[in-house]
């Protein structure tokens, strides 16, 4: 029987990939995601996809799309909790509190509000696995990225005590801390530190690059590879952990 794999925000970006990879894999995949352009476009790149828009900020959307689903799948094997947002780049003390509050509200309560929702049909599962995304500021703290740096503290927080709670029925929790990823988001993220330090964004892409061992990237695909093997048997004794994949970052 093939894995029943739910994704968040399977769009465009790691979630796309994700999807792409786990279908690749045999799975049966749905994906949800609050921009409709990229999940038309990703109905047509990878087959057998079902997809639903859902704000992940909306309580209401995610307490629909779950149950949509698991009906749609026929029950549940894999959760990837992928949404989540950069967030804006100010220091505290210029914070927006409604940004704040936007970012804690997709990044942490949406992936607690899926989860709770997907538990239940978890536990019915012969191998159920929940993979949460984290980040690298997860790991360390990131000046001026206060409430994306929360949020992805919290998720560590939160993916253990997941492994911890639902051990008994079989189910592992783990959790992704992603560096450096290529694509528009991270491009965005560098214009953001930009616009404060008065650097270019060229500037700022090569001090993040300076603070690895391996001067690259992380490849999108290569996170969507390693959230397969998460959820594969070869993984089975693996729960209640955060594995980095960011070319070996040293500090923020």
């Amino acid at each position: 029987m093939p894995q029943r794999v739910l994704i968040t925000a399977g769009g465009s970006g790691i979630g796309f990939e994700t999807a792409s990879a786990f279908a690749a894999a045999g799975a049966k995949v749905f994906i949800c995601d609050i921009d409709t352009q990229a999940l038309a476009a990703a109905t047509r790149a990878i087959p057998g996809v079902i997809t639903r828009p859902c704000d992940m900020a909306s309580r209401a959307d995610i307490e629909r799309m779950v149950p949509t689903a698991i009906e749609a799948l026929g029950g549940l094997d894999v959760l990837v909790n992928n949404a989540g947002i950069a967030g804006p780049t100010k220091p505290v003390e210029e914070m927006p509190p409604a940004e704040w509050d936007r970012t804690v509200a997709i990044n942490l309560t949406g992936m607690f509000d899926v989860t709770r929702l997907a538990i239940p049909h978890l536990k019915e599962s012969k191998a159920g696995v929940i993979v949460n995304l984290s980040s690298i500021a997860g790991r360390f703290g990131f000046a001026n990225r206060s409430p994306y740096a929360a949020t992805k503290w919290a998720v560590i927080g939160f993916t253990k005590t997941l492994a911890l709670e639902l051990g008994d029925w079989g189910i592992r929790a783990n959790a992704i801390a992603p560096g450096a990823v290529e694509g528009a988001r991270i491009e965005r993220v560098f214009a953001g530190r930009a616009a404060i330090s008065g650097l270019t964004n060229a500037q700022e892409r090569a001090k993040a690059l300076a603070e690895q061992s391996i001067k690259a990237m992380v490849d999108p695909k290569d996170i969507a590879a390693l959230a397969v093997f998460l959820a594969s048997d070869a993984a089975k004794a693996i729960s209640g952990q955060v594995i980095p994949i960011d070319n070996d970052r040293q500090r923020a």
